[in-house]
């Protein structure tokens, strides 16, 4: 049996990693009845480093949760394990494609911005390089 400082240790995380995984559920260990301290188990390590593969895939902690949650009352997890995944592939495509679309904004404007001089604020603009993208969005009706 472990204490928490000796299982996070060997498991390559921090105390406070431990602690907050057992307060979540995650963990479950057992309390040592002559000082009440966490005591954990080579199963516990084994859980441990299943929840850091699991961030590790892109998993939450809540996520993870209920994938442990279906193992302990003997059901398989496997199917909502595959369709979690499958969510978060489209979601994944979805953000990259506007993280694309925003990389290709900032460039485009950073390029446009190079020919136009510095301004100064005159009570209505602020920064006429930034309203100056905005004026292109108003006329394709953004």
């Amino acid at each position: 049996m472990f204490k928490v400082s000796e299982i996070a240790k060997r498991c390559g995380v921090s105390a406070d990693t431990v602690r907050h995984y057992t307060q979540i559920g995650l963990l479950r260990p057992r309390r040592d009845p002559r000082n009440r301290y966490h005591l954990y188990s080579v199963s516990d390590i084994k859980r441990l480093r299943f929840i850091f593969q699991a961030k590790r895939l892109g998993y939450t902690l809540n996520e993870i949760g209920e994938i442990m949650r279906d193992a302990r009352q003997g059901r398989s997890p496997c199917p909502r394990v595959r369709e979690i995944i499958a969510a978060r592939i489209d979601e994944n495509r979805r953000r990259v494609d506007e993280l694309s679309a925003l990389q290709h904004r900032m460039e485009h404007a950073l390029a446009n911005w190079g020919s136009l001089p510095d301004g100064v604020p005159d009570g209505d603009l602020v920064c006429h390089l930034i309203e100056s993208v905005g004026e292109a969005d108003r006329d394709i009706g953004a």
